[in-house]
């Protein structure tokens, strides 16, 4: 809170000169007089807008196509005139009332201009697979996180029991598949403004003032400063400007849901100008806790951005951003969705277990959006940041340099055993992270035929507990950890307030130097090589201890508490440096045809396990600390096409093949958090990638994309049990030949818009109606294929219906989940391993109200 308000005092400081400027305005002494009208039918086109070419001056048209400018310049000059549905016109004004004629848009699609490979370019021309979402669509889609941004790009998978157990992935790779374990990187890069996020965190927050969204598929570390092996979010917000701006958004839905949005921009002087945005967010929670009578897994979210521009010069722009985000919800819990029965003895199935202990399940099925939790949920998320970027021009190119630091602190509280019987009674892995990051790069024409990008990266993380990270037992955990028939067991007070406190600490340095050149070797074959060289070390320090229970020195109960928790220390260091690159032949075969194929050798950089480790014989497996880099070979092609001027189509076949895979294992101690990490032999994903664009008649605009996903390991010969198999003969299974999990073969999703002109009262516009559509096929959420944790395929539908003013205002109805469909978005088991494993629930259906102002 006392970030926000700190936020707010700035954005004050901020608006002053904005307010100071306004009250200084210079006095307006003349007004020049025009009429805007259709060049067909020269109908009157009421609500256009008509402004003073380099200065701010504006106007709006009557009812009778008037427009009137108070203005001290004196004729001629130079007005921009535009009109939703037709062309924006520049027109030289040399007398009083003209009439100005605008012609309807042309029937194509816009050029979708991006900034991945460090200047604006076509995305059609770029020998990348890359999908696009602009701001202004992810608004009307109700996308304001990752997680709905992935109902638009069906290449990317998020899971997230909670902001901090977040998995992103693009085409199934990315991170491990389960709860997160702080020891190794993200394999997809999350960027903001130039800033990588090192947290995946980070992706649960919402989007601030969002530009424009690029999701890139496939090794980008030529590119980027961090290393990304399976793809990056580049995410760009609007910047702030030297013409005075605005917007105001304002929600109203069911479950209590209220958003608000704002944004403010303009000069604070000749060279300095100023943004802030603003994005609050509320909603009552979709579950009831039936132990507490209240709500759970609500909405509480906000943020603010304030940025600073300054440009002392045509060749300089100096840009300083800071944010900060907080979230604060009641959450997250969720029910029990099932029970696996396992190989241990029948007294040890979770039936049996609760049926001793006189409890049962309030609700009969998880979609009932019922949970009994005895331990209250937090699920407290703060992030924030400041960063300092330079644009400077030099010769053919530019010389970037980004600042920045960032901060994230985690606060949780977790009933991890899913039910209302004190077993797991506390799980807060507190946690406080820094991050420092710099890049350095310059990106320009060489010659006339050789352009690129060469930088060098630095990214220093501290990331400890914030002070200790506890877990505790409570008096039903002696039922659940029974493992003999032993009456020792049934000791009162023996587990009761059993737990263990841990303090634990990773310092992580990545440094590299990467590069990548566009070699024109004729006008349509081009040939892209790239390089990079990582170098990472990451220290690590964990030390957890015992307390609570029954105090004894009996070796027997002394032994029976052992099987629960155990004190654990290790301090331990890991480093590793790699050459990585790939190539890329490019061939335009005209305007219309861009064909790529692609080569790449990536790295993820070695891991370091910081969860707790297992033990064997009383003794800690330290040899498990490390955790490989993976390495990784990659080959796509891709084609993308303008069949027609308003129309696009492209596709990519990609084969990646992953040796040492790092995975997420599960095992049944208690005393390993969240698992552990391993290195699978061999892995492999390969896919197709289909999608396109089309604008019909200028009032119907279509998209579509499919994707096909392969994924399965090719040798993992010493994997976990799956949940069914724990108890067996065995406790590690060959399960090469099988799936990976979270992905699905197939996914895909398609949208619409169609327009029509109208009127709204008085106000002049466009009236819409918008759908969008989202599919995926089953997939596995188990890292070990099980036969019980495999999650149905499901669709979604979304749908919009307004009115867009020209005068800027726009409102309209919309829902999501238009269907109310039943959907699990990932499925875990419970720590323990006795058989019951939780149901995380998609959102049923939400609707409601947006009011937007822009100007």
């Amino acid at each position: 809170m006392k970030q926000i308000l700190k936020a707010a005092w700035l954005i004050g400081i901020l608006l002053t000169p904005l307010l100071s400027s306004a009250q200084n305005a210079p006095i307006i002494n003349s007004t020049v007089s025009g009429k805007v009208v259709d060049a067909r039918t020269k109908e009157f086109l009421i609500g256009a807008t008509v402004t003073i070419k380099g200065i701010t001056n504006g106007a709006s048209t009557d009812i009778n196509g008037q427009f009137n400018l108070l203005t001290a310049q004196k004729l001629p000059f130079t007005v921009v005139v535009s009109f939703v549905g037709y062309q924006t016109k520049e027109v030289v004004l040399t007398d009083n009332n003209v009439e100005i004629q605008l012609e309807d848009a042309p029937n194509q699609l816009d050029d979708v201009v991006i900034t991945s490979r460090r200047r604006q370019e076509s995305a059609q021309d770029v020998p990348i697979p890359i999908s696009v979402v602009s701001g202004n669509r992810a608004e009307d889609a109700g996308a304001f996180n990752v997680n709905r941004l992935k109902e638009l790009v069906p290449t990317v998978q998020l899971y997230a029991s909670n902001a901090r157990n977040t998995t992103l992935n693009i085409r199934g790779l990315g991170s491990t598949f389960g709860l997160t374990n702080d020891g190794i990187d993200p394999g997809v890069g999350f960027y903001v403004d130039g800033v990588y996020y090192a947290r995946p965190a980070a992706t649960a927050l919402d989007f601030i003032d969002i530009e424009q969204v690029e999701v890139l598929r496939g090794p980008q570390g030529t590119l980027f400063g961090k290393n990304t092996t399976a793809g990056a979010f580049n995410i760009t917000t609007r910047p702030a400007g030297f013409t005075p701006s605005g917007s105001f958004e304002l929600s109203y839905g069911n479950y209590g849901y209220i958003q608000a949005k704002g944004s403010l921009t303009g000069p604070l002087s000749k060279k300095l100008a100023a943004r802030i945005s603003f994005t609050g967010t509320q909603r009552n929670g979709t579950f009831y806790n039936v132990h507490t009578q209240l709500p759970i897994n609500d909405i509480n979210n906000i943020g603010v951005r304030a940025q600073l521009l300054y440009t002392p010069s045509d060749n300089v722009k100096i840009t300083i951003i800071g944010d900060v985000s907080e979230q604060k919800p009641n959450g997250y819990g969720w029910p029990v969705a099932g029970v696996v029965p396992t190989k241990r003895a029948a007294y040890r199935q979770f039936n049996a277990i609760i049926a001793d202990l006189n409890y049962k399940l309030p609700y009969s099925s998880a979609f009932e959006r019922i949970v009994d939790l005895d331990t209250p949920s937090k699920a407290d998320n703060n992030l924030g940041g400041v960063s300092l970027n330079a644009d400077i021009k030099i010769g053919n190119g530019t010389l970037t340099s980004t600042s920045a630091w960032r901060h994230w602190q985690w606060t949780p509280l977790n009933d991890r055993d899913y039910i209302g019987l004190p077993v797991f009674t506390i799980s807060s892995g507190n946690s406080v992270h820094d991050q420092w990051s710099q890049e350095i790069r310059y990106a320009g024409k060489i010659s006339s035929r050789l352009s690129g990008v060469v930088g060098l990266f630095g990214l220093w993380q501290d990331l400890k507990s914030d002070p200790v990270q506890t877990e505790e037992a409570g008096s039903a955990q002696w039922r659940f950890a029974q493992s003999s028939t032993s009456a020792l067991w049934k000791t009162p007070g023996l587990f009761d307030n059993f737990g263990i406190r841990t303090t634990n600490r990773i310092q992580s340095t990545g440094l590299a130097a990467f590069g990548q050149l566009d070699w024109a070797l004729t006008d349509r074959i081009h040939i892209l090589p790239g390089a990079r060289y990582n170098y990472d070390k990451k220290v690590a320090n964990y030390k957890r201890e015992t307390y609570g229970g029954l105090q004894t020195t009996d070796p027997a109960l002394l032994a029976l508490k052992n099987g629960v928790y155990t004190n654990q220390a290790f301090d331990t260091d890991v480093s590793e440096g790699n050459f990585s690159g790939q190539v890329t032949l490019q061939y335009r075969a005209g305007r219309s045809i861009n064909a790529f194929g692609t080569y790449a050798i990536s790295y993820k950089p070695v891991g370091i396990n910081i969860g707790g480790l297992p033990t064997a014989n009383g003794q800690t497996l330290l040899d498990l600390a490390r955790v490989k880099p993976e390495h990784v070979n990659h080959v796509e092609f891709g084609l993308k096409t303008k069949p027609s001027p308003n129309s696009t189509l492209n596709l990519v076949v990609y084969n990646t093949e992953i040796k040492d895979f790092q995975t997420q294992v599960q095992t049944p101690e208690p005393g390993v958090n969240r698992g552990y990490l391993a290195n699978a032999e061999k892995v492999r994903v390969m896919g197709v990638e289909l999608d396109g664009n089309i604008r019909v008649a200028n009032r119907l605009t279509l998209n579509a994309a499919v994707a096909y996903t392969d994924g399965k390991y090719v040798s993992f010969k010493n994997a976990p049990v799956p949940l069914e198999e724990t108890g067996g003969e065995q406790a590690f299974k060959d399960i090469s030949g099988g799936v990976l999990p979270g992905i699905s073969k197939w996914s895909g999703s398609v949208g619409g818009e169609v327009t029509a002109r109208g009127n709204l009262i008085s106000l002049k516009g466009n009236y819409f109606l918008g759908v969008d559509a989202f599919y995926r096929s089953s997939f596995s959420s188990s890292p070990s294929p099980s036969q019980y944790l495999n999650i149905d395929g499901y669709s979604l539908v979304n749908g919009r219906l307004g009115f867009r003013a020209s005068s800027g205002i726009s409102i309209f109805i919309w829902a999501r989940n238009l269907f109310n469909t039943n959907y699990y978005e990932q499925l875990l088991a419970a720590p323990g391993s006795a058989g019951h494993y939780a149901g995380i629930i998609g959102d049923p259906r939400t609707y409601g109200v947006t009011l937007r102002y822009t100007f």
